[in-house]
């Protein structure tokens, strides 16, 4: 405006394309709308400037159609160049977005793994000492990748993973609850659960201050070693000082239970003892570290033979305390012992004070609050935790892979980790074509569908219209070459327009729900299956891409081919000289070429998923031919053009535009590029964090079923995980105790009570599938397990969560549907024996095959034989501890089964007379053993389970199941048996029984 007022130059508009590309690609407005608003505007201002000033310096008249023509295609010009900017911030508002959101869920993917990892470190240590920890996580985790379906089975069978470790000069110490019995068979299912809960949790906490490790707790006893993983030269004084807190904690429990009219008399006996001795772990399934050894034997003997209040020590741990404590000599029980008598123990008290309020009761208590963070749900906090670092993410988010400013400055601005993380994001892309490095990660990312591609067609679509539009304006008179070209470019887009928009118009017809579940026709499906073919295939889409670039640019060859450079040099001479106007229709209008070509350019560029490699070759080719064609072959018709600056070379102006658009559309898409790239490998990265995450779920969700049985880990990852406690009762519940006698500890034997256990297991979890058979626990060489413990079968549980509450509802009415026979849940107690019996015949196996086939046969290495006591009827359950979640059972069955064990004989199973009553009733013979003393009962009778020479039970005369004991047939036939077939107990020996 200026030039035309000041000098009457006029100029044509050349700078309204770079306006155009600052306005869309490079002002950061956000959103599309104001951009568009904004490129809109411009292209009015420049269209009014053609129309008011250009027209009147060549003269042209409003009202001739002619002006019109002209003035429509820089119309067309600015409405496509004003598509390619609105297509190119669509496109950079879904990357910028897409950006953000794989960012944040990254973090936040990143966040909780750290967190779920740290909480399986925590679960699997407080179950067992790190050397033994890591070979079982590293065997959880390549089961779950070997697994085919991706998911781990959560009762694993581990298979020779575990070494039993020889660990010496430790102190062992094991605690007694005094008065236990009255605890289990006289409080309430929540009222004990809450209680021990509470005692367990003060003593997990104070063998952690300690430096204690716990090894497991068994009803009544507990017991833990120092020094067993990390080495302590004070072990034994840690011990002593565990003892006497302990005691002085279960007085404060007892206190409070007073205060809140519970009213239970419990103490705690203590026995401490230094020594060596074996730990690790035995067996396939519900892994459970444990200690071996004659010293630990004598630690346990100085519990049972203590007094309680008091902690009662060996000689060798007082050797090691010194004088600091004030010892009294050992009781009587210790002193008459046979066992420590053997091993020359002798022994000693030391008192605790006078009970007292510990004023540390409330930070014990933190532990509890401190395991309730387990689980593997998401829970807020981990969000709430992450919006520090999604903060910091922020401004790590790439705008671009090279930084122009950092190759002059001198300052070293950035810390050396944030230097080394952005080297880690580009070193993988190569700086100009922005290609991986990886060949594989490449060709992935380039396989990946393109789901714009309906748009990117629309887009060609539209400027192949409007080429042909600016083509047609241009040439008054096109030959039938001419619209050829135009019908095969026009039908070619619109057939590729059509296939790519038809599931979308079938979409806007019909509705997303009725697009699924109407019929379509063969040629409907056909083309649905095109679309989705091309979207996902990189060589149709190639092919595609450089269908639409050849036709672009043979319009423009047909526009160059109507035009004879010579004639046009002529007449441009002639009219100079003769002053008379030339034929502007003889040849192409310049800058109508020259913006049609960067149209071209533009959409070479602007076209998606298409190799960024590609789309610079295209461009480049396109932008040399155009300048060969501009400086050699058409030099002079681009000459006479009208320029855009003073004393500024027409054909340097439009060799700038074209250059400009090439370098201009080459920023923009690299940008893009880069950023697809980087969102492409934090998804990968996210699909590997993920499937860690995935991982670290499954291996947390086996080791709390190697903890707890399967029907409570669903519970415990919702009630427990929030600090609650969870409680089952039972009112028919079989529990068995297994022990192998005469089993010498030492680390051959070991290795074979690993192989036995392992049997059983492996037996154990056809019994577990099928018939609910739980392993409990295993101590020492005894095998514990119950069968009942299923919450279908539970007459209350602490919470019922949702759908458990559904199941346990439909169980009750499925067996009430059975009739009366099935009520009180008897089968339990016949499935139990069965295993028993079955775990008994694997020991035999074991003997006479397993030793003789995989080892030489020495007969001091036999495995001895098994004793086995059952019992059955009311058992509560629940979870307890606080650093290591552990469930147990109570009850007098537990009580009797464990005596029934202990008084049994080996190769026989002992039950109780209930036992021996439902076990009648299901066709097994039971003999009558006699008159037993019981430790807490006294003289009860006890009965043999009837197992003849090759291991099967003993029918009672027809296998049909009797009348009910509530008859009072079945106990007076066992009465009667009583009276004709009792066996003395002192005269039954060992031998008689001998496999």
């Amino acid at each position: 405006m200026y030039h035309y007022y000041a000098e009457d130059i006029a100029l044509g508009s050349f700078y309204d394309t770079y306006v155009l590309f600052m306005i869309y690609m490079f002002l950061p407005i956000p959103f599309i709308k104001p951009p568009l608003a904004l490129g809109i505007s411009v292209s009015m201002i420049y269209t009014g400037y053609f129309v008011y000033f250009m027209s009147s310096t060549y003269h042209y008249e409003l009202t001739e159609i002619s002006t019109y023509d002209y003035m429509s295609l820089d119309v067309a010009h600015y409405v496509c160049f004003n598509l390619l900017g609105a297509f190119f911030r669509y496109m950079s508002e879904i990357i910028i977005r897409s950006s953000f959101l794989d960012r944040h869920q990254y973090v936040l993917e990143d966040i909780w793994l750290r967190n779920a990892r740290k909480q399986e470190l925590k679960l699997l240590h407080n179950i067992l000492p790190p050397q033994i920890a890591r070979p079982i996580q590293d065997y959880i985790r390549n089961r779950i990748i070997a697994d085919k379906d991706g998911v781990g089975h959560p009762n694993l069978i581990f298979e020779r993973i575990i070494s039993i470790q020889l660990h010496p000069l430790v102190s062992i110490l094991y605690a007694d609850v005094v008065n236990y019995t009255y605890l289990t068979t006289t409080l309430s299912v929540e009222t004990l659960v809450s209680l021990l809960h509470d005692l367990y949790a003060r003593f997990d906490m104070a063998a952690i201050r300690f430096k204690v490790q716990r090894i497991k707790f068994l009803g009544d006893c507990y017991y833990c070693v120092a020094g067993l993983v990390r080495s302590n030269p004070d072990h034994a004084k840690s011990c002593v000082e565990l003892g006497l807190s302990m005691i002085r904690h279960i007085r404060e429990v007892r206190y409070k239970s007073y205060r809140e009219e519970w009213k239970v008399d419990i103490d705690m006996r203590i026995g401490v003892h230094s020594g060596d001795l074996f730990a690790g772990v035995v067996g396939k399934a519900k892994l459970q570290y444990d200690v071996w050894g004659t010293d630990v034997k004598i630690a346990n003997r100085l519990e049972s033979t203590g007094r309680a209040g008091y902690v009662h020590i060996s000689k060798q741990v007082l050797h090691m305390l010194g004088d600091e404590y004030e010892v009294e000599p050992g009781p009587e029980g210790a002193v008459s012992d046979e066992f420590l008598k053997h091993h020359n123990i002798v022994t000693y008290l030391i008192k605790s004070g006078d009970p007292e309020i510990l004023t540390d009761s409330t930070y014990s208590l933190k532990i509890i609050e401190s395991w309730s963070v387990i689980g593997v749900s998401r829970e807020n906090s981990l969000y709430d935790s992450a919006s520090v670092e999604l903060h910091n993410e922020l401004h790590k988010m790439p705008v671009g892979g090279l930084k122009i400013m950092d190759l002059f400055s001198c300052k070293k601005v950035q810390k050396v980790e944030e230097v080394e993380e952005e080297e880690e994001k580009f070193r993988d892309m190569s700086l100009f074509w922005l290609h991986f490095r990886d060949p594989s990660h490449e060709w992935n990312y380039m396989r990946q569908p393109d789901y714009m591609f309906k748009i990117s067609i629309l887009l060609a679509w539209f400027i192949g219209v409007s080429l042909v539009v600016m083509q047609l304006i241009d040439q008054k008179n096109p030959s039938w070459i001419t619209n050829v070209i135009d019908v095969v470019l026009l039908v070619g887009l619109s057939t590729l327009l059509f296939i790519t928009w038809y599931k979308t118009i079938c979409y806007c017809r019909h509705g997303d729900r009725e697009l699924y579940t109407l019929t379509y026709s063969l040629f409907s499906h056909f083309i649905f299956r095109s679309a989705d073919y091309i979207q996902k295939s990189l060589v149709v889409r190639m092919c595609i891409y450089m269908y639409v670039i050849i036709v672009y640019f043979a319009i423009l060859s047909i526009m160059l081919a109507g035009c004879s450079r010579d004639e046009y040099e002529v007449l441009m001479i002639d009219s100079k000289l003769y002053h008379y106007d030339l034929d502007a229709n003889m040849c192409f209008h310049p800058w109508v070429m020259s913006n049609m070509v960067s149209l071209i350019i533009g959409m070479s560029f602007i076209f998606t998923r298409i190799p960024f490699m590609a789309k610079t070759l295209v461009g480049g080719m396109e932008t040399i031919i155009y300048m060969v064609l501009l400086f050699f072959q058409f030099e002079f018709i681009f000459h006479h053009s009208p320029t855009t600056n003073p004393f500024f070379f027409t054909e340097y102006a439009h060799s700038m535009l074209i250059v400009m658009t090439l370098v201009s559309m080459y920023l923009m898409e690299r940008q893009t590029e880069f950023n697809n790239k980087v969102n492409f490998s934090w998804r990968v990265e996210l699909m590997k964090k993920q499937r860690d995450a995935h991982l670290t779920n499954e291996s947390i969700l086996i080791m709390l079923n190697n903890i707890l049985p399967s029907h409570v880990v669903n519970v415990y990852l919702t009630s427990l995980a929030k600090g609650e406690l969870y409680y089952e009762n039972y009112d028919m519940v079989a529990v068995m105790f297994a022990s192998i006698k005469d089993f010498n500890i030492d680390l051959a034997n070991l290795r074979l009570l690993n192989e036995i256990i392992s049997e059983f297991d492996k037996l154990l979890s056809f019994y577990k599938d099928y018939y609910m058979v739980e392993k409990i626990k295993i101590v020492s060489c005894t095998y514990m397990a119950a069968c009942g413990l299923d919450l279908a079968l539970s007459d209350g549980i602490s919470r019922e969560y949702g759908s458990i509450k559904d199941e346990v509802e439909r169980a009750r009415q499925a067996r009430a549907s059975l009739g009366d026979q099935s009520q009180n849940n008897e089968e339990v107690v016949f499935v139990l024996t069965t295993f028993a019996l079955d775990m008994m015949r694997t020991l035999w196996a074991f003997n006479n095959l397993y030793l003789m086939q995989h080892m030489p046969y020495d007969r001091a290495l036999s495995t001895g034989i098994m004793s086995i006591g059952i019992s059955c009827g009311q058992v509560m359950a629940g979870v307890v501890g606080a650093s290591q979640p552990h469930y147990d059972i109570w009850g007098d069955p537990v009580n009797m089964a464990s005596r029934m064990d202990s008084t049994g004989v080996p190769g026989k199973i002992q039950v109780t007379e209930n036992t021996a009553l439902i076990l009648r009733e299901f066709g097994i013979q039971c003999n009558y053993r006699g008159m037993t003393m019981v430790k807490g009962r006294g003289q009860i009778p006890t009965y043999f389970v009837g197992i003849d020479e090759d291991y099967y039970f003993k029918n009672h005369g027809d296998s049909a199941r009797r009348p009910r004991h509530g008859d009072g047939q079945t106990r007076n036939f066992l009465l009667e048996q009583r009276e004709s077939n009792a066996v003395p107990t002192d005269n039954i020996k060992n031998n008689d029984f001998q496999m």
